[in-house]
């Protein structure tokens, strides 16, 4: 999957290469599949995309939200 963050939300490791964070806020999982973040939302409510849930905060996992569209393009 490629990134779609800005400089601004990727982080450097202590080697100058780019890291990817391991969870995503619902803007930032919208702009990666070109969709609202309602959609998103409703996604989670009605197709089992899987978040992790800190008090108020929806996260999403990179990792989780790769193999959700795996399986969903292997079911179309």
């Amino acid at each position: 999957m490629a990134s779609h963050l800005t400089k601004k939300e990727e982080k450097s490791d202590v080697d100058g290469q780019m890291l990817q964070p391991l969870l995503l806020n619902i803007p930032q999982v919208a702009k990666m599949l070109s969709l609202s973040r309602t959609k998103v939302y409703e996604l989670i409510d009605t197709e089992g995309l899987p978040v992790v849930r800190f008090g108020r905060a929806v996260r999403v996992s990179l990792t989780a939200l790769q193999q959700w569209l795996d399986q969903r393009s292997l079911v179309a």
